[in-house]
């Protein structure tokens, strides 16, 4: 039986690139939505795999960090009231998330998914 597959689109990632610490990155939360897991998920593969994301793949926002994103940023104010700071990863980060995640978004073929 042949299967069905059709391209849905990603979400807008170009909106989720903020610029941290010189560096252009994408925050956990953004990442994993783009990935479709949880944000949860993402962070706890990031930590199964530690040793597969230096500081210059991903790193810890500081507590004013996240003030200025939040405050700056509409579509993150949900993270306002999180007592866990987010990660933040540039763009090796977010390609290394991918190997280490499991889902249909993530994995190679990115964007093609069964109907």
């Amino acid at each position: 039986m042949k299967r069905k597959t059709c391209l849905r689109p990603l979400p807008d990632i170009g909106t989720a690139i903020l610029t941290v610490r010189g560096e252009r990155v994408i925050l956990d939360a953004d990442l994993a939505a783009t990935y479709g897991v949880t944000t949860k998920r993402l962070n706890e593969q990031v930590k199964r795999n530690a040793d597969r994301f230096p500081p210059d793949f991903s790193f810890q926002l500081t507590a004013e960090e996240k003030a200025e994103v939040v405050a700056n940023c509409d579509h993150l104010a949900r993270l306002k009231f999180s007592p866990v700071l987010p990660r933040a990863f540039t763009e090796h980060g977010a390609i290394m998330a991918a190997n280490v995640l499991n889902s249909p978004r993530a994995a190679p073929a990115g964007n093609r998914l069964s109907c």
